[in-house]
């Protein structure tokens, strides 16, 4: 072959090599057909953890007389056990919400398919809790909204053997239209009706009102997480523990200067955490506090400097976020800097949204910033024993769940950074 084919060759292959993925254009809003006929079939049905080997039910009703019952049991149709729960109902404007039940299941078999129905009839559904060991699976998205690309992510995760799924916030972008509510309720029924959906609140579930609508009041109604179960007074923060990891919830939009109630329930929550039967330590809140892309820039900080001397000497192994529309994972990083003993940040709030893609990043790209894309998509975190987890992010590439970043992840528990941060922590967690 002539030298100069050889080299119009190779100058072609690298080109197609390093050229930019090209992104799918934008997907309209979901529409759903409003109904407001009665009915005494459970609605919006979802699922969360509860504490210990315990579950919470959740659904809407139309009719005021259906009890917040859950029957259920460990085959179809028959149902061993029930559970009586409780119910609430809101009006915003003109909205009257139906009656939300939310009911308390347990306790529950690990890694076990169960069966049940809601207020004494209706659809039987059925949920799988997480296993009490390693491995365990998590599915993550942010950000979702109720677009084409929201289906999108939503069939992907689907495929996904996941035992919980984590939404780092913003949920419906019902943004005051308070029916929107109810249409994402419909839309991921099948998913979180089957597997725990773990939430924490975003910047569009506030829909405050001044002097007229405290903020969080459909949010708080509709999406009950174990806030007191883990000693919380609010719902906006809270934490769990699922197999052999500790997860912290934390509310980017509650107080959380020092003195804030949310900084006090973190060093008590932070305090009872025992590395050695939870190894794996992981927070989420909405707004990431390592961020290189143009958009929300530096709206973390102050949460920042409150929070993250006391989750550095914590020794929290991932941090996950939301609120910008794209995808970024760091290197273990600290006070802006590398450091080893500090978390790998992750921000996926590319999950479908509405206001579409965050597509400018900064230049050049910080030393702390590992892979960055402005796409739709999904995170599964595998934590595969104590000392490994297994990190992936599924590009939504035209339907396709494309593999696009992976990385395997080690528990900080085990490299003498806890040890050396005790004093730390323990300095932090006695100041007053």
């Amino acid at each position: 072959m002539e030298p100069k084919l050889v080299l119009i060759l190779f100058l072609l292959i690298s080109a197609t090599a390093t050229c930019e993925y090209i992104r799918p254009p934008p997907r309209k809003t979901l529409h759903f057909p409003w109904n407001s006929k009665l009915s005494a079939h459970p609605q919006q049905v979802h699922v969360s953890l509860a504490g210990d080997k315990h579950m919470r039910v959740s659904w809407v009703s139309n009719y005021k007389s259906t009890l917040p019952m859950v029957e259920y049991g460990t085959s179809p149709g028959r149902y061993s056990n029930k559970s009586q729960g409780e119910s609430t109902s809101y009006s915003y404007l003109f909205y009257s919400s139906g009656k939300i039940h939310h009911t308390v299941i347990g306790p529950l078999e690990d890694n076990t398919v169960y069966y049940y129905r809601c207020g004494g009839g209706g659809p039987e559904y059925k949920l799988k809790t997480p296993p009490a060991q390693f491995p365990v699976m998590f599915a993550v998205a942010g950000d979702l909204g109720q677009t084409g690309w929201t289906k999108s992510t939503l069939d992907h995760i689907d495929l996904c053997k996941y035992d919980v799924h984590l939404l780092p916030g913003d949920l419906s972008y019902a943004d005051y239209i308070q029916h929107r509510w109810d249409t994402f309720g419909e839309l991921v029924e099948p998913l979180a009706s089957a597997r725990p959906w773990m939430v924490t609140q975003g910047n569009h579930e506030k829909e405050s009102i001044m002097f007229f609508k405290d903020g969080f009041q459909s949010y708080n109604s509709r999406w009950k997480m174990p806030f007191e179960e883990s000693g919380s007074s609010s719902n906006l923060y809270y934490s769990f523990e699922v197999a052999g990891a500790h997860i912290i919830m934390l509310g980017s939009y509650a107080d959380y200067d020092e003195h804030s109630d949310q900084y006090n329930w973190l060093k008590a929550d932070v305090a009872k955490v025992d590395r050695k039967k939870t190894p794996w330590l992981i927070v989420l809140f909405h707004v990431p506090w390592y961020n290189s892309n143009e958009a929300h820039q530096d709206e973390g900080g102050r949460m920042m400097a409150a929070m993250e001397p006391l989750l550095h000497a914590a020794s929290v192994d991932i941090v996950l976020a939301g609120h910008v529309h794209a995808y970024e994972r760091t290197e273990r990083v600290n006070n802006g800097k590398l450091d080893p003993c500090g978390a790998v940040h992750i921000t996926i709030g590319d999950g479908g949204n509405r206001e579409g893609l965050a597509r400018k990043y900064k230049n050049p790209q910080p030393a702390w910033s590992v892979f960055r894309e402005a796409s739709f998509g999904h995170g599964e975190l595998k934590l595969a024993n104590s000392t490994h987890a297994y990190w992936s992010w599924h590009r939504n590439d035209d339907d396709e769940p494309v593999r696009s970043d992976q990385v395997w992840i080690t528990s900080l528990e085990n490299s003498g950074c806890i040890a050396e941060k005790k004093h730390e922590l323990m300095k932090i967690l006695s100041e007053p």
